[in-house]
């Protein structure tokens, strides 16, 4: 075990503030990513290695500074096709998911939307910028109805050039926005200040819906092959999640705390 060096020594010991998987470093020396930046690498990292060992990359490959390279990426992409069983689904699955969530699948709906966003930028300390997002986002809630605290909030604190607007968006659909957003804001039925927050491809968001027009539902026929999508997805993600929880339990992981069920990686 290696000593720690003593506080009068000028050396950086770089064992101890690396954070890394089975020994192989996740970022450079004086770098310091973001929680979620540290936990997508360490997913990459757990997966570019189990592709060594499944013969699908050579042995010497390594990544740099935790970025793993071309070769590594489309090893791990045959790693995940071997190994990931994705099911069919059933037209029986699909009727049942089309009853529950009809409303997803409907043409026209229309939503005006504001928001606030928090971005989430190289280097951000993501833990602060949620707690800024939380904190933004009671105070707009919780407001006594005078003024409009969150144009206001909007203009102080969002990184989108909508804020000048106080955040305004304008009427939207599904197809105007990321699917992560629009997830949180189509087939719903809620108006007013979501009540929490919504993470995108972009960051966090507070966001208001302040009205909503209905669509025109649509048959089953019409979208079973938009739901047969939507599920062999979600049976993907999954499986990725158990096999990603699989490999970290087999590894030594430092530095980073990894939820494989949380990760950026299968979001």
């Amino acid at each position: 075990m290696k000593t720690p060096c003593s506080p009068s020594c000028g050396c950086a010991d770089t064992a101890v503030t690396l954070a890394h998987v089975n020994g192989v470093a996740l970022h450079a020396p004086g770098e310091t990513p973001g929680e979620d930046e540290l936990r997508q690498r360490a997913c990459t990292e757990l997966l570019r290695q189990a592709a060594q060992r499944a013969g699908l990359l050579a042995a010497d490959d390594m990544p740099l500074d935790g970025i793993p390279g071309e070769a590594a990426t489309g090893a791990i992409e045959a790693l995940l096709e071997q190994c990931l069983q994705i099911p069919e689904p059933s037209e029986e699955a699909c009727r049942r998911h089309h009853a529950a969530h009809a409303a997803r699948y409907c043409i026209g709906e229309r939503a005006l939307v504001r928001h606030i966003l928090f971005a989430v930028t190289p280097g951000v300390d993501v833990v602060a910028l949620r707690r800024r997002a939380e904190h933004a986002l009671l105070d707009v809630r919780s407001h006594d109805g005078t003024g409009d605290p969150f144009a206001a909030t909007a203009r102080e604190l969002s990184n989108c050039p909508s804020g000048a607007e106080g955040g305004a968006l304008g009427w939207l659909t599904a197809q105007d926005c990321a699917p992560e957003f629009a997830r949180e804001i189509f087939g719903q039925s809620d108006v007013g200040v979501l009540p929490r927050l919504v993470h995108s491809r972009f960051g966090l968001h507070v966001v208001e819906v302040q009205q909503r027009e209905a669509g025109t539902d649509q048959p089953f026929e019409a979208v079973h092959g938009a739901i047969a999508m939507t599920l062999r997805q979600q049976s993907y993600v999954t499986a990725l999640r158990q096999y990603l929880a699989l490999l970290a339990g087999q590894a030594e992981i430092e530095g980073v705390e990894l939820d494989a069920a949380d990760t950026p990686l299968v979001q």
